[in-house]
């Protein structure tokens, strides 16, 4: 598939800034909404709210947010290196987080086991090469088909060109056909397949130094 540069909408970009602390909330409400069945989401919305808080100062953690009318209407998270991310947030915040997760886990006890299994994540997926990871996204319904999520997605990968990062790994459910979609269309290949947290998962890499949707562009250089 030969892929054309990204049409990029000034005004959507506009609209697309970091991630703040302030917005924790609403990216977890955000997250819970469109991936209800995913671990961090089944932990409960306590638990998303805080690990968001945790996330904003950690320098390997990429968030931005779709604002309208001064609120957030979507968002995409990442990451320059994930499991660095997520040393450094247990080193600095597990304290705060061990409590919120416990509380999850007490609801639902079953999700002890995956929770356990999250820092094999990189060796289980076969993907450890590729530090750069596109984590979540999600955006309210009526926005969804409207090319603003394009739009945020080019935001990370053009932010993670321009640090150096060749390529962008993805992972997602096998049966999730609209992602399957959407990766495809973005030039993404499938690298992986694999089974975690009890689901079978696909690992998708994107060649960014080779995608003529991927700029080597900072827009928002302070973060």
């Amino acid at each position: 598939m030969t892929l054309s540069p990204f049409p990029v909408d000034p005004d959507v970009m506009a609209r697309i800034r970091p991630m703040q602390f302030r917005d924790a909330t609403r990216v977890a409400e955000l997250h819970h909404a469109a991936m209800g069945r995913s671990l961090w989401a089944q932990l409960g919305m306590p638990f998303l709210s805080a690990l968001y808080r945790g996330l904003i100062d950690i320098p390997t953690f990429l968030g931005f947010a779709y604002v309208e009318e001064g609120e957030v209407r979507g968002f995409i998270a990442g990451s320059t290196d994930t499991g660095a991310m997520y040393g450094e947030l247990m080193r600095r915040r597990g304290l705060f987080l061990a409590p919120f997760a416990a509380m999850g886990v007490l609801r639902r006890p079953h999700l002890a086991l995956p929770l356990a299994q999250t820092g094999r994540y990189a060796d289980i997926s076969g993907l450890a090469d590729v530090p750069g990871e596109s984590l979540f996204c999600s955006f309210v319904p009526d926005l969804r088909g409207k090319r603003v999520s394009g739009h945020i997605n080019k935001v990370l990968f053009d932010e993670l060109r321009a640090r150096g990062h060749t390529h962008v790994k993805v992972t997602t459910e096998v049966d999730n056909e609209g992602a399957h979609r959407q990766l495809r269309s973005w030039g993404f290949e499938e690298r992986a397949r694999f089974r975690f947290y009890d689901k079978d998962m696909v690992g998708y890499v994107l060649d960014l130094a080779a995608c003529p949707r991927v700029e080597a562009v900072s827009r928002h250089p302070a973060i």
